[in-house]
C-alpha cells in the first residue's frame, strides 16, 4: 500500500487491518528476545496497535513510526495518555512517559532519533511496503537500529492451494532481504482464513501467519559491505 493509499485509509476509517487485541504471537515469544526492564522496543508503522500498550505494560519503553497523524492521534486517545509535540527534521515527535511515536516517512527518521533500541517488533510492516519498496526499508533499518537488536518479525502470507500441506519453511523474499546479515529462526506457522473488505477483498483468503526471530550474525564492521 503507497503512503498515499495509507493515509486515504485513516481518512475513511477503512481500517480493518487494525486488531482490537493484543497480538498473540507477540505475546507468546517476546520472551524469547530476553530485553530487561525499561528497554526500548522499536514498532516501524505502528498505526494505532495495542501491541505497544501490552508493551507499555510489560515494563519496556516503546518508540513508533507512522505516517498518519490520524492514527497517531488514536493511539494517545485511546490510551488517555497526554502527549506533547515537538518537531524532529521532518518528522514530529509525540511524546508521553515512556512512548514516542514519529509522525512521517519512515525514511525520514534518523539513528539519533532512535537513541538505544534493545529490539524491533515489525508486524506486517514489511509487508505493506511494495515489493520494490522492502529492500530499502531494511537497508534503512539496518541503518538506524543498532546491529545487535533482534527482530520479531511477524508476516501474513497468502500460499497457493497446492503449498498450503508443504512443511513449513522461510519465505524466499524473507530470505533474500536478512539472511545475510541475521540467522532467521521460524517460531510459528499457523493457518488461517480472512478478508478484508474496506480494501476490495471480501472472499476468504487463505493465509499462514508467520513469527521469525532474527539475530544478527556480528557487528557491522564487515556487513556494511553487504549490499541489500
Amino acid at each position: 500500500m503507497s503512503g498515499k493509499h495509507w493515509k486515504q485509509a485513516w481518512e475513511d476509517n477503512q481500517i480493518d487491518f487494525h486488531q482490537s487485541q493484543t497480538n498473540a504471537l507477540l505475546m507468546a515469544y517476546l520472551p524469547q528476545l530476553r530485553l530487561p526492564d525499561d528497554a526500548t522496543v522499536f514498532v516501524p508503522l505502528c498505526g494505532k496497535s495495542r501491541d505497544m500498550a501490552w508493551l507499555l505494560s510489560q515494563n519496556l519503553r516503546v518508540t513508533g513510526i507512522e505516517l498518519s497523524p490520524i492514527a497517531v492521534a488514536a493511539f494517545f486517545d485511546d490510551n488517555q495518555l497526554q502527549p506533547q509535540l515537538s518537531v524532529a527534521g521532518r518528522l514530529t515527535r509525540w511524546h508521553s512517559d515512556r512512548v514516542d511515536i514519529f509522525c512521517g516517512d519512515f525514511f525520514d527518521l534518523q539513528r539519533a532519533d532512535l537513541g538505544e533500541v534493545a529490539a524491533v517488533y515489525d508486524r506486517a510492516a514489511l509487508l505493506a511496503l511494495g515489493p520494490l519498496m522492502r529492500r530499502r526499508y531494511v537497508r534503512h533499518m539496518s541503518a538506524i537500529v543498532p546491529w545487535q537488536s533482534p527482530i520479531l518479525l511477524l508476516t501474513t502470507e497468502y500460499p497457493d492451494a497446492a503449498d498450503i500441506a508443504l512443511p513449513a519453511a522461510v519465505a524466499e523474499e524473507i530470505l533474500a532481504l536478512y539472511e545475510k546479515r541475521f540467522s532467521i529462526e521460524l517460531l510459528h506457522t499457523g493457518h488461517s482464513f480472512e478478508t478484508h473488505p474496506g480494501q476490495g477483498y471480501t472472499e476468504l483468503q487463505a493465509t499462514e501467519e508467520k513469527a521469525h526471530l532474527l539475530r544478527a550474525y556480528g557487528p557491522l564492521g564487515g556487513a556494511s559491505k553487504i549490499a541489500f
